[in-house]
């Protein structure tokens, strides 16, 4: 009779979830906000509470995180990676000063603490690499001349991911400062040896997991991912961040193949994980963190604006570039949630997931929207200063204008 009742709550969520990804397609919104509505729904306090298939949940969010880690890493080669940390790495520490410490400051002014504070900053400090690489694309504007800068900046946050999330781990443990530095140590050490192996014997590992047969592919491929998972999580170093370091190691057709084999599972088990976030945080609990969560979208929704205008001022964009890649790096997504995931199963402040989550639907929301509209928006409001200081001007139209290259940039991705 359990076996039943987990078979029909689970087939329930997923059938919920298609449903609601087909409706988010329909009026090109990302699903994530969908997502965690859905979560809110089933979950405790929601409008239909689940029971057996809570435990089952935990679980697929669990390798949902994995997945989602793992596609990120096959999407870079170590080479990349190294390469972008070199050329970009001002406008990453920019990126970090300006996003991640509204987030902590806030923490702090709400009274939760320097845990809290540190889990806040990563949330505002991350955008969604998914949900902006779906909005370049929707608009058309993979080819423009500040696509990479936007794709600079979102593969110097993942980096940073392999650092920080070992970190995060660490503190929501309660582990001292000994401790906690012995696993970022640890983290450190593991991702540097990747890196070095990855570029020097990236084909010989590639062709150790390659196979022809797809399904051979896949389950070494995951298999591998999750054991590496399992064995840094036993090391106090985060799953994702093995995960992660287990797709830079991979390269070539085996990346490609293993990227089209994995994807439909990241799409199943990301959504679960969305849904269990939603599951542990009560409805009743966002109202009273709304007006907080609504001040720091707006916030951080400027700062990422203007980490966006330096990195392409720095990069020699026009400044219609500049404000489309600094609109277009506005949305916040997936690893928001992971991180403030981590508190929440460690308990460390009720009101850190409820606030997360009003965080992320707003700005999930609004990222695409001022991916659309904040270059049109600063030229019809410089235009109109012009014209009130008597300098002339007139005002640009359309949002692609000038930035577009007479061939694609290539981007970091595989």
């Amino acid at each position: 009779m359990h076996s039943a009742v987990l078979l029909i709550e689970f087939g329930s969520i997923i059938l919920a979830l298609g449903l609601l990804g087909r409706a988010a397609a329909r009026i090109r919104l990302s699903p994530i906000p969908l997502y965690l509505l859905a979560g809110l729904a089933f979950g405790e306090g929601g409008l239909l509470p689940l029971g057996a298939s809570e435990e089952f949940v935990a679980t697929g969010a669990e390798i949902g995180v994995i997945l989602l880690l793992l596609m990120l890493g096959l999407e870079y080669t170590a080479s990349d990676l190294v390469s972008n940390l070199r050329a970009h790495y001002p406008a990453g520490l920019v990126d970090c000063a300006l996003n991640a410490l509204p987030g902590a400051a806030a923490a702090l002014l709400l009274g939760w603490g320097p845990v809290a504070a540190v889990v806040l900053a990563g949330v505002t400090w991350i955008s969604s690499s998914g949900v902006i690489a779906k909005v370049l694309g929707d608009l058309g504007r993979v080819g423009n001349r500040e696509t990479p800068v936007i794709l600079s900046v979102l593969v110097l946050e993942d980096l940073a991911m392999a650092v920080y999330l070992p970190i995060v781990t660490a503190l929501v443990a309660g582990a001292g400062l000994a401790a906690g530095s012995v696993t970022l140590a640890v983290a450190l050490g593991a991702a540097g040896l990747v890196l070095f192996v990855a570029v020097r014997y990236g084909r010989v590992i590639s062709r150790f997991v390659s196979s022809d047969d797809p399904e051979k592919l896949l389950l070494v491929v995951l298999g591998l991912t999750i054991l590496v998972a399992g064995l840094a999580q036993q090391l106090q170093v985060s799953a994702a961040v093995g995960a992660f370091l287990v797709g830079i190691a991979l390269s070539g057709e085996v990346a490609e193949g293993a990227h089209a084999l994995l994807s439909p599972l990241r799409d199943l088990f990301a959504a679960v994980f969305f849904v269990f976030f939603g599951l542990h945080t009560d409805p009743a609990s966002i109202p009273p963190v709304l007006l907080p969560a609504l001040a720091l979208a707006v916030v951080t929704a400027a700062t990422k604006i203007a980490t966006g205008y330096w990195a392409a001022r720095r990069a020699g964009l026009s400044v219609k570039g500049r404000w489309r890649a600094g609109g277009a790096l506005v949305a916040r997504g997936e690893f928001s949630i992971v991180i403030a995931g981590l508190a929440v199963t460690a308990g460390i402040e009720p009101s850190l997931g409820p606030l997360a989550t009003a965080y992320v639907l707003l700005l999930v929301v609004l990222g695409p929207l001022t991916a659309r509209w904040t270059e049109p928006l600063a030229a019809l409001v410089t235009s109109r200063l012009r014209g009130r200081t008597g300098t002339g001007g007139t005002p640009t139209s359309g949002v692609r204008g000038e930035g577009r290259e007479q061939q694609a940039v290539p981007d970091s991705s595989r």
